[in-house]
């Protein structure tokens, strides 16, 4: 992989899942993978999970990495072409990326998206500036559209976590909104249906009111359904995450009925095992009841950020130094 940014930069993503779970049996089995390599991370905005399980995953691989806070430790980057820089940005990306790939041996980013302007923010500008100036692999830590590390983890995760069923069978998976008090990015949910469709080894379901549709380039092949009752109806996961609007970009629509999940609704379900990527609004995306039993799989889920790295940067290592 010369970049891990979208699904479809994968080739065989069941071989990648195995590649994780082989280094979660044995972590430290390519210690000298990454020996005298450096692994550049680069945030434009917090993270917790991303960041720590990065930086773990590039350390069990040999890598030394350096962690950078676009804006609280350096110049604000310019990214627009053509840009006359005589207000706040100081240092354009077309000077900056190509010093970090003089820097490092691979490249990690994580922007955000602004929910201001949709066609800014799925453009994929500053992401795609990065790769194109860079001149080295970049992972993406996150970007105004798309988690990917999340997406490979929460596979992971599944293919951990198979109910027991015909072999011809697959099982059901549902994305399902839940509320939230902000509005946040699609970037969770855009990622885990891009994931779970190109993997193509479940019935995949989508529950949301009616005015949060997502970007159906990413849904094409899921179920869409406004009923959350009938759309988790006899499912083994069931992966809740909130997302603001589409459409009428940013907002948060009104809607009607209950959408946070509890121990009733998980009655209509398969014993269904309850994801989130967390962080999470306990009692408002999630009530306790679901997270402290044992369906929930967000520990798990959080954990397997490691393995969900490792097996990224170990697949751009090995590509490098053929």
């Amino acid at each position: 992989m010369k970049q891990f940014f979208y699904a479809q930069d994968v080739q065989d993503i069941p071989s990648l899942i195995q590649s994780a779970l082989d280094y979660k049996a044995s972590p430290w089995k390519d210690e000298t993978l990454g020996k005298h390599k450096k692994l550049g991370c680069l945030f434009m905005n917090p993270s917790m999970r991303t960041r720590l399980s990065t930086q773990v995953a590039a350390q069990q691989l040999g890598m030394e990495t350096v962690v950078f806070n676009v804006g609280n430790e350096g110049w604000a980057l310019e990214f627009a072409d053509g840009a006359i820089m005589n207000g706040t940005t100081v240092e354009h990306v077309k000077d900056a990326a190509p010093i970090m790939g003089n820097y490092f041996d691979l490249l990690a980013v994580r922007t955000f998206p602004g929910l201001k302007d949709r066609e800014a923010d799925y453009s994929e500008h500053i992401m795609h500036q990065f790769i194109k100036y860079a001149g080295i692999p970049v992972i993406s830590l996150e970007s105004a559209t798309l988690h990917p590390l999340q997406s490979l983890a929460d596979l992971i995760t599944i293919q951990e976590n198979m109910p027991q069923k015909p072999v011809a069978s697959k099982p059901k998976i549902v994305l399902s909104w839940a509320p939230h008090v902000k509005p946040l990015p699609q970037c969770v949910a855009n990622s885990f249906a891009q994931w779970v469709n190109a993997w193509g080894a479940a019935d995949f379901v989508i529950a949301h009111p009616k005015g949060y549709e997502l970007d159906p380039s990413f849904t094409q092949g899921a179920t869409i359904m406004h009923d959350q009752d009938a759309a988790i109806k006899d499912a083994d996961f069931i992966y809740i995450k909130n997302w603001s609007a589409y459409q009428d970009y940013g907002t948060m629509p009104a809607y009607d009925g209950e959408w946070m999940l509890n121990n009733k609704k998980m009655q209509l379900t398969n014993q269904a095992k309850a994801m989130h990527c967390l962080p999470v609004r306990r009692n408002v995306e999630l009530s306790d009841e679901i997270l402290d039993s044992t369906n929930s799989l967000v520990i798990k889920q959080a954990a397997n950020r490691v393995w969900a790295a490792q097996s990224v940067i170990a697949s751009m290592l090995k590509a490098t130094n053929t």
